[in-house]
C-alpha cells in the first residue's frame, strides 16, 4: 500500500512520541528546552503542506492547550510533569497531536471504513472507562465523564472521524507518557472529589475541547482576517473559499 501524506504524519508524530517523552527521562531542563525547539521546527515543516484553514485550527490548538497546561499542570497540579514545570515540547507537542488526529480523520482509509473506526473508538473508550469506574484498583470518574464528551462530540460534532482519531492518538500520547513517568496524574482532582485514573480512561474526551475550539475558531478568524483584509475585485468569491475550506476540514 504507498504510503500517504496523511499516514506519514500520523506515524512521524507517533515516532515522535517515542523519541521524545523516551529522550525526556532523563533531560535537564536545558536539554528539554532543546527537545522543545525540536518540536516547534517538526510541527512548522509539518504545516508547510497544510492549508490555510489547517494551519490556523494547528495554531488555536497550541494557543488553547497551553492555557490549559499552564492552569491544570502548573497552577492547580491536575498532573505534574517529571521536573514539575511545563515541559517545553508540550506546546508545540499538542500541535502535533492535533495534526495526526486530524489526518486519521481526513484519510482515505477513515472514510472508507468510518462507521467501524467510529464505532472501535468508542467501544474501546467507554470499556475503559466502565473498567474505570467498576474494577480499577484507581477509581476514575473524570475518565468516565470525559468518555461522556468524547461520545457527545462524535454524535453532534461535524467532525466525529477527527474524534475518533483522537481517540487513538491521544490514548497512545498518554499510556506512553505516564509509562515512562513524564508526567503523573493526580489522584483527585484539587477538591478530592473526582477521582482521576493514571491516564484518565476517557482522556481523548479532554482533548476534543481542543479539536471543537480549532474547528470552532478557525473559520471565523479567517472570515474576521478576510474582511479587513483589502482584496482586488477579481477575488470577490474568497469568502466562500474559506466557508468551504471550514466545511471540508470538518468534515475530513
Amino acid at each position: 500500500m504507498p504510503l500517504t501524506r496523511n499516514g506519514v504524519l500520523a506515524g512521524g508524530v507517533a515516532l515522535w512520541v517515542l523519541v521524545v517523552l523516551g529522550l525526556d527521562t532523563g533531560a535537564t531542563l536545558g536539554q528539554q528546552r532543546l527537545l522543545g525547539l525540536g518540536t516547534w521546527v517538526l510541527l512548522l515543516l509539518a504545516l508547510r503542506g497544510e492549508d490555510r484553514a489547517t494551519r490556523v485550527q494547528v495554531a488555536v490548538v497550541v494557543a488553547y492547550a497551553t492555557v490549559i497546561e499552564y492552569v491544570f499542570a502548573d497552577a492547580l497540579g491536575v498532573y505534574v510533569y517529571r521536573l514539575e514545570n511545563v515541559p517545553a515540547f508540550v506546546p508545540p507537542g499538542h500541535g502535533l497531536v492535533y495534526l495526526a488526529a486530524f489526518c486519521v480523520g481526513r484519510s482515505a482509509w477513515a472514510h472508507r471504513h468510518s462507521r467501524a473506526l467510529l464505532g472501535w473508538a468508542l467501544v474501546l473508550c467507554g470499556g475503559w472507562a466502565l473498567w474505570g469506574i467498576t474494577l480499577a484498583d484507581r477509581p476514575d470518574a473524570l475518565g468516565a465523564f470525559w468518555f461522556g464528551c468524547l461520545a457527545l462530540f462524535a454524535w453532534r460534532g461535524r467532525s466525529p472521524l477527527l474524534y475518533a482519531g483522537a481517540f487513538f492518538v491521544v490514548s497512545y500520547l498518554e499510556v506512553v507518557g505516564t509509562s515512562l513517568g513524564t508526567w503523573e496524574w493526580q489522584p483527585t482532582d484539587p477538591t478530592g472529589l473526582v477521582s482521576i485514573g493514571n491516564p484518565p480512561s476517557g482522556i481523548a474526551g479532554g482533548y476534543a475541547w481542543f479539536d471543537a475550539a480549532a474547528l470552532y475558531v478557525a473559520p471565523r478568524a479567517l472570515l474576521w482576517w478576510d474582511r479587513r483584509r483589502p482584496r482586488p475585485q477579481n477575488q470577490s468569491g474568497d469568502m466562500s473559499r474559506v466557508v468551504v475550506s471550514r466545511d471540508s476540514s470538518s468534515v475530513s
